[in-house]
């Protein structure tokens, strides 16, 4: 590749090969949620150090093109996927986000065995000790969800030791070098059970709705298994249908109705 000039200055080594990677992307020869080759490899190719290949690939991913993952290597970002960890939004959020107070606590977190159902949809690999997070969500004073989440090795070790009532699971695997895909979530109503209903303040008995969420990261591996228990009075679901889209959303009750006070 000849050095291309802007304004009469030679351009950045790194600069030039962003571009004919950006170029190549654009193009179609490597799709997307499809591996670039090993950095040694383009590096070969390029004639260039590692160091100036990873500024160009570092180009390329402040453009939001690529999405690096440690250990695993490099991918052009899927087409409409959730590749930031940002927009894979929660009820927190969306709570947070319509003006209520949503207060973080960390009742455990620490390396275990996972139980047999996280680790089926963990597959492969899911069966090591893995990091069990524990937190209690209270919406405007109020405790409203429960939640465990599971995060799979090896990424569990290397967060377990994040502030988690000031950083979101989520961050801190972006943090880890992971980037994520896509998100699963399947919400159903059930009862109360201990040891939920002593951290809810709630009778063992009392209706909740359960949230379970299977995180995926870009390679498709299932990194994170969740399972949220809501009290059913304190948070309600909303949905806007159009022609194209489905939006749901989480909402706080503002005015509970007593059973038999509904009308038909």
């Amino acid at each position: 590749m000849g050095e291309a000039t802007a304004g009469g200055r030679p351009t950045a080594r790194y600069r030039q090969i962003a571009a004919d990677l950006a170029t190549r992307i654009r193009q179609g020869e490597y799709e997307p949620g499809e591996a670039l080759p090993a950095q040694r490899d383009l590096s070969a190719h390029y004639g260039v150090t590692l160091m100036t290949l990873r500024q160009a690939l570092q180009e390329l991913s402040d453009e939001g093109l690529i999405v690096q993952q440690a250990g695993r290597g490099t991918y052009v970002t899927p087409v409409q996927a959730a590749y930031r960890v940002d927009t894979l939004r929660s009820f927190t959020e969306d709570l947070r986000e319509q003006g209520h107070d949503v207060v973080t606590q960390v009742l455990s977190g620490a390396m275990r065995r996972p139980p047999a159902w996280v680790v089926d949809r963990f597959g492969d690999g899911g069966g090591e000790r893995a990091l069990r997070l524990e937190r209690l969500r209270l919406l405007n004073g109020r405790p409203a969800i429960h939640q465990v989440s599971w995060v799979r090795p090896p990424y569990g070790a290397t967060i377990r030791d994040r502030d988690f009532v000031r950083t979101s699971l989520y961050a801190a695997l972006a943090d880890a070098g992971v980037a994520i895909l896509r998100a699963s979530e399947r919400i159903v109503p059930s009862l109360l059970a201990a040891p939920a209903a002593g951290h809810l303040r709630q009778p063992p008995g009392s209706p909740v709705f359960v949230s379970e969420r299977t995180t995926v990261a870009l390679d498709g591996t299932a990194v994170v298994v969740d399972r949220a228990v809501v009290v059913g009075d304190a948070m309600e679901i909303r949905a806007e249908r159009a022609a194209t889209r489905l939006s749901v959303r989480w909402g706080a009750v503002r005015s509970p109705v007593a059973p038999g006070d509904g009308t038909p």
